[in-house]
């Protein structure tokens, strides 16, 4: 049953263009399919998580983590009473704005943008999907709802202070609010995003060898999950024991955001969406001991696999790769694929275009950004010339 605080479709804000809206679909179901058939959401499939694209084919990359947030998204919003339709549309579109190369990427172009407004990949993922996905015949982007842009300029809280242009630049023409939380759903989606990354990075991290269950067992939540596990099948083979054990962290971690977020709903007892985005403080949210188990978690997920000496040396490699990549476009966008022959014909000074340069590196894949720089810079090659760093 859908709770008074859901986001209803019937009164959506509606989308910057008018359309006649489906016979079949509510407005948030045609968002969440828009996302999937977008040109962006499918280049996540070779983009980085953690590890660069080509190092291994289990690893999870931007396309697999995102299905993962919106599965677990999708479970909390129905647990809650929230619209699952909204929530999954935020959940699956949060990433869109990645980079090549992770937030190692990001670093790289954000430092190279710095002189031209900065980057940012939730301002990038709103620019994409207003202005930069152009396959509809009446308007650039994916002209989704109003409430559905908000989740992903904000889904992590509030945007203060000085905004990224890319970010700016929209919310000048479609007001999102920015000084608000949002809705209750793309909080959700905001929490399924640390549950998923959390519990795969630790996955991850042990078929890459970086540590192993002895040393994770000793972290709060996992070494319980291992426990119970050993307890109800002794035998078991390690690596169906692995899996095991770590979807019961999974467990553990939704279950706790279900319940706090369920508590707090019902305290609060706001009667509208409006109420839970002018509270001033989210009501999606981990308990407390929860909250601290993570922060140890996460440490440990920072010291022994973010900045294990393999990944710092892949880090190191594709940031010379934006290093290199960008003021050669900038000094030669004739380079530029023809599509974006108007674009650069268009810009007016450079700011305009570095920011053009930015959203056609932003949007690259990691195995395309490669293969550009070998063409365009002599670089080491394909994807196979790199080694394992």
């Amino acid at each position: 049953m859908q709770m008074p605080y859901a986001s209803d479709p019937a009164r959506t804000r509606g989308r910057l263009v008018a359309e006649e809206e489906s016979a079949f679909r509510s407005c948030y179901q045609r968002d969440r399919d828009r996302i999937i058939h977008s040109s962006a959401f499918r280049r996540l499939k070779h983009k980085t998580q953690v590890f660069v694209e080509h190092e291994g084919d289990y690893f999870r990359t931007r396309l697999t983590h995102s299905i993962e947030v919106a599965q677990v998204a999708r479970t909390i919003a129905g647990a809650l009473g929230l619209n699952q339709e909204l929530t999954e549309a935020v959940a699956l579109a949060h990433d869109l704005g990645h980079t090549p190369f992770g937030h190692t990427g990001e670093d790289a172009l954000d430092a190279m943008m710095q002189p031209y407004g900065g980057f940012d990949h939730n301002a990038q993922a709103v620019r994409i999907v207003t202005a930069l996905e152009r396959h509809y015949a009446e308007f650039d982007g994916l002209n989704l709802t109003w409430d559905t842009l908000e989740g992903i300029a904000k889904h992590n809280g509030p945007v203060t202070g000085v905004l990224p242009y890319a970010l700016a630049d929209y919310d000048a023409r479609h007001d999102l609010e920015l000084h608000t939380h949002a809705s209750a759903e793309a909080q959700v989606a905001a929490l399924a995003d640390d549950v998923a990354y959390n519990n795969h990075d630790l996955h991850d991290g042990l078929r890459a060898r970086l540590f192993d269950e002895a040393e994770i067992a000793e972290l709060p939540i996992i070494g319980a999950c291992y426990g119970e596990v050993d307890r109800k099948y002794p035998d078991l083979d390690p690596y169906r024991r692995r899996h095991e054990a770590l979807r019961r962290v999974f467990g553990v971690m939704v279950g706790d955001v279900i319940e706090t977020s369920r508590s707090a709903l019902v305290e609060i007892a706001p009667s509208t969406s409006e109420e839970v985005r002018h509270l001033g403080r989210p009501v999606i949210r981990f308990s407390d001991g929860m909250w601290a188990d993570l922060q140890q978690i996460r440490k440990f997920l920072f010291a022994r696999m973010y900045r294990a000496p393999s990944v710092m040396a892949m880090r190191a490699k594709v940031t010379c790769v934006v290093e290199e990549l960008f003021p050669f476009y900038l000094e030669k966008p004739e380079h530029l694929p023809d599509r974006w022959r108007k674009d650069v014909e268009a810009a007016q000074g450079q700011t305009a275009l570095a920011r053009l340069v930015s959203d056609y590196i932003a949007g690259m894949t990691d195995r395309f950004a490669l293969q550009q720089h070998a063409r365009l810079l002599g670089g080491p090659g394909g994807a196979g010339a790199w080694g394992d760093g």
